[in-house]
């Protein structure tokens, strides 16, 4: 039992009366001992029961490659292109740039469920449709500008994985036309 005594008390002679000794007080610790350690076991577990979770990303093999790689040609109505400036600013568009009757007109976006999240979805959906096949999804392109924030690009793979996007990728070849919209959107 933990006990927190006080030494001393009565019984010693002064101005020649005798007194009676008092009893030492007593506090008893024993409560508080049980849960300072029921306190330390739950926090311990409660952190070692927390794991950080993180998203798996697939990069490329870093071997030198003899052969030039082959361009895959892919159909420009399942691709869309993201384009993140600095100040959280965000364009996409659907297709090629080059191309805008396909869609190809960048538009500003905002991240989270009512900017780039719902034009991510609606194409999520409508594709398959497009195309014919539940095959063809959609590719989104991220392309970052050197600006642009990692958090920023974050957001964006938090979007991909909210929207079960099937193929995407990270980019930094940006097209002169592409470097304009980012001088554009910086301003």
């Amino acid at each position: 039992m933990a006990e927190l005594g006080n030494s001393g008390g009565g019984g010693g002679k002064k101005d020649g009366k005798v007194r009676s000794k008092k009893s030492d007080p007593r506090v008893d610790l024993t409560a508080m001992v049980d849960l300072a350690f029921l306190l330390i076991t739950f926090f311990m577990l409660t952190t070692s029961l927390s794991k950080p979770q993180s998203m798996d990303l697939g990069l490329p093999d870093k071997e030198d490659k003899k052969e030039p790689e082959k361009d895959i040609k892919v159909d420009q109505r399942r691709t869309m292109t993201i384009i993140m400036g600095d100040n959280d600013k965000i364009k996409w568009y659907h297709g090629l740039l080059e191309a805008p009757e396909v869609d190809g007109k960048p538009t500003d976006a905002e991240y989270g469920k009512n900017g780039l999240r719902k034009e991510i979805l609606k194409r999520v959906v409508s594709i398959p449709q497009v195309t014919g096949s539940k095959d063809k999804g959609l590719i989104v392109i991220i392309k970052p500008s050197k600006k642009s924030t990692y958090r920023n690009l974050v957001d964006v793979l938090d979007e991909m994985a909210i929207c079960k996007v099937p193929t995407y990728a990270i980019v930094n070849d940006i097209t002169p036309e592409e470097k304009s919209l980012i001088e554009q959107m910086n301003k």
